[in-house]
């Protein structure tokens, strides 16, 4: 991909992420993000073929401007499933607040906008990913609740740290970010650990 190239596809992306954190929850039609690049829908197209391609790379293209895998470092790191757990938590839950004006916008579009919705699955499975190698640390460590088998457990982590669920937290609630974290870590702890209890017993 040639250097011009490459720099319009940027100017493409960040034209399109500036627009989806400033508009109200509406649609951003291919010929609003055009304008703001400065290029015609024609060449617009030529990038991104498909809107839903042009969101998803948005998308992606947060993650790497803002070092989601240097953030996820600590966590794929980990020497233990528990120490795993404490890192996602952290890299994950710290994100929500970077992304939520893009986040806020998909997930108001995503229910009438196909395009939308594709990106923000693109999103959600990663972060599901994410969670699934924690409960597989858990579950190698002999640490993960036999109550749950390890899909089920998945399941249950990636819908605690839903980026709903963080609104609600913050701004129903009144949480501050950093007791939405230690309610994270001792709530999925409770949760999913074995219960050790009375091993003694």
């Amino acid at each position: 991909m040639s250097t011009r190239r490459t720099k319009t596809r940027e100017k493409i992306l960040l034209a399109a992420w500036k627009l989806l954190e400033a508009s109200p929850p509406i649609s951003v039609r291919m010929s609003d993000i055009a304008k703001e690049t400065g290029i015609s829908r024609q060449a617009l197209y030529q990038h991104f073929p498909a809107r839903s391609e042009l969101l998803i790379a948005t998308a992606r293209y947060l993650d790497e401007v803002k070092d989601v895998d240097v953030r996820l470092a600590p966590s794929r790191s980990a020497k233990s499933g528990a120490e795993r757990l404490d890192a996602f938590i952290e890299a994950w839950g710290n994100y929500i607040p970077e992304i939520y004006g893009v986040a806020k916008a998909f997930l108001a579009m995503k229910d009438t906008d196909p395009a939308v919705a594709a990106a923000w699955e693109d999103r959600m499975q990663a972060v599901k990913h994410g969670c699934n190698a924690v409960i597989l640390a858990l579950k190698k460590d002999g640490t993960l609740s036999p109550n749950f088998p390890p899909k089920k457990a998945t399941d249950i982590l990636w819908t605690m740290l839903s980026v709903r669920n963080w609104e609600q937290y913050r701004f129903e609630c009144g949480f501050s970010q950093r007791t939405y974290i230690k309610t994270m870590k001792q709530v999925s702890k409770r949760l999913l650990f074995i219960d050790t209890t009375n091993s003694n017993k």
